[in-house]
């Protein structure tokens, strides 16, 4: 584990980066509180720190205040070494954020001990973090496909009108629809199915932008959020998806099999404040449109046409 050293007296730098590297810790060493702070602030800082209390620039119980104010990814462990020995100083040492303290001259048995500690405890909030992380996908992804599941698409859609209202843009829409997947399982098997998914969303995917969104709504339906589309290029972005599909056939076992999907596409304009269901709905209306002209198309249905229609 990487640790930092900050201390500007040379010689007890020396020590501490000997003593760590005995006890095989990466060491990286700064000679002021300025270079200290730097060092931390960086995307490979050290999660060990062993800050001296004195030094120019910044103290370490300042560095310490840094820390905690403006640091809140990755936690530092710190260990302020200190010639103090007033209760009060330590009190206000820890306070500023510091973990532990050692105070000078230290002794070596004692800097290990504490140092175990510390990592120990840096060791055990990084598996936090990552079993966190781990809960996090498994709430907003579908598991199979590895896209937004279907409360995470709806609640993007929902953002995205939200935003699309406020600074009047358009929104593309677009609601897809597997053609005929039923047989693929029927005939093929459903980890076959499975296969077809995950091909499909790694062809979808590879022709969206960065900042396009598609989750998994049903079975074999899928959600795609277009922000800045009108419906010109609403329709434009599902006919290559639809191409990117159906263009070449999808081996399974020792058949290749040509997978189309219906596609429906609505668009919020700018002048237009649909609600989510409205949005949804429409969306729908054109897919079921896309399907009635016999599949493997584009359909289009906007939220003015169809409320002017419904009145």
């Amino acid at each position: 584990m990487k640790v930092l050293v900050a201390d500007d007296s040379v010689i007890d730098r020396h020590i501490l980066e000997s003593s760590l590297r005995k006890w095989s810790y990466e060491t990286v060493t700064a000679c002021d509180g300025i270079e200290a702070w730097e060092l931390l602030q960086r995307p490979d800082a050290p999660r060990l720190a062993v800050l001296d209390w004195m030094m120019p620039g910044l103290t370490g119980v300042e560095i310490c205040q840094r820390l905690r104010r403006e640091i809140h990814n990755d936690y530092t462990y710190v260990l302020l070494l200190t010639s103090r020995s007033e209760r009060e100083d330590l009190v206000e040492g820890m306070d500023s954020g510091a973990d532990d303290y050692i105070r000078k001259p230290f002794d070596n048995h004692e800097l290990e001990v504490r140092l175990r500690a510390g990592r120990r405890i840096v060791e055990l909030q990084a598996e936090l973090v990552a079993a966190r992380e781990a809960l996090r996908v498994q709430a907003t992804t579908d598991p199979l496909t590895r896209i937004w599941n279907r409360g995470s698409i709806t609640e993007i859609l929902e953002k995205e009108i939200h935003r699309a209202r406020r600074e009047r843009s358009y929104l593309g829409v677009v609601l897809v629809d597997l053609d005929h997947f039923k047989t693929v399982n029927d005939t093929h098997g459903h980890l076959a199915g499975d296969a077809v998914l995950h091909e499909a969303v790694r062809r979808m995917q590879a022709c969206m932008r960065p900042y396009d969104s598609i989750g998994r709504y049903g079975g074999e339906e899928f959600l795609i959020v277009l922000p800045g589309c009108d419906a010109g290029a609403t329709v434009e972005h599902a006919e290559r998806l639809r191409i990117a599909l159906s263009s070449e056939a999808m081996n399974l076992a020792e058949s290749g099999v040509i997978l189309t999907a219906s596609f429906g596409c609505t668009v919020v304009a700018p002048d237009a404040q649909p609600t989510f269901e409205q949005v949804v709905h429409c969306a729908d209306e054109a897919l079921y449109k896309a399907k009635d002209s016999g599949r493997n198309a584009v359909g289009l249905v906007t939220p003015l046409v169809a409320l002017a229609q419904s009145r």
